[in-house]
Order: C-alpha cells, then structure tokens, then sequence
C-alpha cells in the first residue's frame, strides 16, 4: 500500500507498506484535525448529560445521604476521571490513532483484537440501554394520551409493552442516520446537542424549585426511604457513611471505564495538547460537578413536589401538568441519549470491529454491527435493575486492559510509539506471532480478580465488586510491568 504522509502538531509521520489487514482509512491516523477545546468539552456534555446519567447520578445521591457528602464524593470522582482521561487523551493526540490501533502497542497487531472486541461488546450493552432510556422517555409522553395508555397497558412483544418496542426501534433508527456521513457529522451532532441537554436540565431543576417553593440543599428524604431504594445497589454501609461515600466516588470513576479506553478515538482529532487539556477541564470536574448539582437538587425538589424518590427525568417530567414542557422534556432527553450513544457507544465500536476486518468492514459497516447486536440485546434487557450495580459489572471488564495500555505507554515505552509500525504485519509490535503474551497473560489475570471471582462467586468479599475496575487496571498494570520487566522486547520503540 502507498505511502501517505499524516501532520501530528509539529510532526509528520509517514504511513509506509501498510498491511490491508491493519489499516483502511478509518483506522488511519488522522488527517483533520479540527475539535477544539469546545468539541472536546461536548464530548462530556453528551456522554454524561443523558437519562442514564441522570438516573446514575441520582442514585449515588441517595448513597451519599446529604447534599455537601454528595459533591464532595463526586468532586472527587470527578478530578481523578480528569486526570484518567488525560492520560489516554494525550496519547491521542500524540499519535494520532484510534483505541484499537493504539492498544497494538501493548498487545500486537493480532492480540489488539481482544481488547478491541471486549471494548465493542461492551458498547453494544450500553448502546442498548442507552437507547432503552430514551425511547423511555418517548413512552412516558405518549402515555399522556388515553388511547396510547391503553395501548401500553394492553399490548405486548418480546417481554415490552409493544409501544415501548416500537420506540425503541424508532430511536434505534434514528441514530443511525447520524453516524452516516462520519466523524465531522457526530462533532456537529455534539457540539448542539450538549449544550441542548443542559439547558433542559437547568428547566426541569428550576420548574421544581418553583414548585416546591425555593431551592433545597437538605434532603427530607427518610432513612427508611433511603435504604429502600439503595438495597440493590451492593454498595456497602448505610448511605451518608464513609465506606458508601468512597463507593460512589468509585461508581461515578468506572461510569466512564467505557471512555478510559476508547477517548483517543476522539483525543487524535484535536489539534494539540492545550486543546485537550482544556476541554477536559470544562468538560471534567466543573462540568461532571455541575451537573451533579442539578441532579441533586432537582431530587430533592421533586421529592418535595410529588413525595417519591423519582430517579428518572422521564419519570418526573411525566407528572408535569404542562404538555408543552413534557414534550420538551422527552425530545430533550432523547436527543441528549442520542448524544451519548453516537459518542461511546458508536463510535468505539464502529473502530473496533473495522480493526478485526480492515479489508471488509469501515466505520460505519462497524457501527451498524453494533447497533444490530444492542438491537438483538433489548428483548433480554440486561441492562435493568440498579444503576450501580450494571455500572460496576460492566466496567470492571475494562479495567484490566486499561491498566496494560497505560502501563505500557507511559512505564514502558515512555510516551513514544512507532506509528507505522503499528499497521505493519512484520514490524515492532509483531511480538510472538502477532500477539503479545505477557498482554494477554496479565488480562487475564486481571479479569479474573476484577469481573470473574466477585461477580460468579462468593471468594472475595462483597464489596470488592463495587471496586472491581480499580483492582482490574492494578493487578493487571502490575502484573505486565512484572513479565515486561522479565522479558523485554528485543525491538527498541524509535519513534
């Protein structure tokens, strides 16, 4: 394959004797380089600002007990979510590659496919649930209607009401179309849909607070109350406690665990580290605290106004007596989900399939594949059930891999990687045959301590699982170190 000169900041790296089974032009680093500081800053307004991130951070405020435990715990979440994502954006921007191809560093060419895939099956269970929430929101204002109630109440397919699978499709379809015309489409989709979501919020948040007569930073929410509805959450000690406050900072860092991996993806198209570092910060702790304000006080308004804990935006804009805001309401929060899902639940995958199949499938064959298999997913809904909980599963199988790939970059090869060499069949990163056994050995090891022994069995006690992301990217980040150490590879990193 031909040469093809790409601009990195003030290098330029040359794509030479490229192998068709690593690389097509989706998977090629990137040539435009134009998100900016306001791109990167709506890369977080839509993956956070969403009815299941709403649901999440409404449910960690019941954990915490009392509004000062709760901004303190996601504050602090929040600051190392900033500096987690810093890591892996700069190698973004430093390289100029997708997650797949990068994790070709640490894994070889051919073992980058585990990660990639584990990476992509993950976003197609997001994907879905994402997707759930948003129709959701759809249902609860169709509902209003009496002839749409009936309908809901009497009609049913594939374990849903059948209206609730009809706008699961529907909002399934429709995000389809967004993704048709590549990554400058989602960049403009998010660049208006995230700030569309907080404007929405700031509504819904003040609607309440005029309701319940004035804004409340002291939950009447009953311990009784509050037990109840965190039961399920597997979170340890009552809420308000120390051990549930260091939970919920641990729940809200492996919310974005999805994001760890695959930030680069969107990182490569910025134009240079300030950039970056700047959308993080608005986009990180101010936005994520921020947004965690709103979400507080708008649970405790609606608390106040219809004396239930509501944890779904759906569900408090279904009580609104004003149609026009609840039709607001709805389209908002679709919108925003569809935000979310177009940027960690789309894009990844539509990279990470194109990675295992370069000659037949590309960007958007990938993401199709992705939304078919979150299609083929919502008859089972494996999503429902505590928000937490489902966080805390889904994460921890990406801690492992997370743990190798910043380990290798940053102890290993000190911040260089060879860029061609990461599309060539016979360069550096060949390792053994393609696939980089100390990688994988340590994956798995880091696997089984953090998804396979406190999630199938009663080894561990029962806490480890809410920490399970943690002790993955530990564990298996030291143990790589350990045989990379032992067993150093022959080729030095040159570039």
């Amino acid at each position: 394959m031909g040469s093809r000169a790409r601009s990195f900041g003030e290098a330029t790296v040359e794509i030479k004797n490229a192998s068709p089974s690593l690389y097509n032009e989706d998977l090629a680093p990137a040539r435009e380089r134009n998100w900016g500081a306001f791109s990167i800053f709506n890369v977080w307004t839509s993956d956070v600002h969403s009815l299941w991130g709403y649901y999440l951070a409404a449910s960690l405020f019941l954990l915490c007990g009392s509004f000062v435990n709760f901004i303190i715990a996601i504050g602090a979440g929040s600051l190392v979510i900033f500096v987690l994502m810093s890591l892996i954006g700069n190698a973004g921007v430093r390289t100029g590659v997708p997650y797949p191809v990068l994790a070709r560093a640490s894994f070889g060419i051919w073992g980058a496919n585990i990660p990639a895939l584990v990476r992509a099956i993950v976003a197609c269970f997001w994907y879905g649930a994402q997707t759930a929430a948003a129709s959701g929101a759809i249902v609860a204002l169709l509902t209003r209607i009496d002839s749409f109630k009936v309908f809901h109440q009497s009609s049913h397919l594939l374990g849903h009401s059948t209206l609730e699978v009809i706008c699961f499709v529907v909002i399934w379809a429709l995000q389809l179309l967004i993704i048709q015309r590549g990554m400058e489409t989602v960049r403009r989709f998010q660049d208006w849909a995230g700030p569309a979501v907080w404007l929405m919020m700031l509504i819904l948040a003040i609607y309440l607070c005029i309701a319940a007569g004035g804004i409340s930073l002291t939950a009447p929410i009953p311990q009784d109350v509050l037990l109840e509805k965190t039961k399920e959450a597997g979170v340890p000690g009552e809420p308000g406690s120390f051990p549930a406050l260091c939970a919920v900072a641990a729940t809200w860092i492996t919310y974005f665990a999805a994001l760890y991996l695959n930030f680069c993806d969107f990182s490569r198209y910025a134009p240079d580290a300030r950039a970056l570092r700047k959308g993080n910060i608005w986009g990180l702790p101010v936005n994520l605290i921020l947004f965690s304000l709103v979400a507080g006080v708008t649970t405790i308004a609606a608390f106040n106004v219809y004396h239930e804990v509501l944890l779904h935006p759906d569900q408090i804009s279904a009580k609104f007596d004003s149609w026009f805001l609840a039709l607001l309401a709805a389209v908002t929060f679709a919108v925003a989900t569809l935000g979310i899902n177009v940027v960690a639940n789309f894009v990844s995958p539509a990279f990470d399939f194109s990675n295992v199949f370069p000659r037949h499938i590309d960007f958007k064959k990938g993401g199709y594949i992705a939304a078919l298999i979150a299609l083929a997913l919502y008859p089972f809904a494996p999503w429902e059930g505590s928000a937490a909980s489902f966080v805390g599963l889904i994460g921890a199988t990406m801690g492992p891999i997370f743990g190798i790939m910043m380990v290798d970059y940053y102890l290993i090869a000190k911040g260089r990687v060879n860029v061609p060499a990461l599309y060539q069949e016979d360069g550096e990163y060949r390792f053994q045959n393609g696939w980089n056994v100390s990688a994988l050995i340590a994956a798995a090891i880091g696997a089984l301590f953090s998804s396979v022994l406190p999630n199938f069995t009663s080894i561990l006690p029962s806490w480890w699982a809410v920490y399970g992301w943690f002790f993955g990217v530990a564990i298996a980040g030291a143990v790589y170190y350990a045989l990379r150490v032992a067993m150093p590879s022959p080729v030095a990193r040159t570039a």
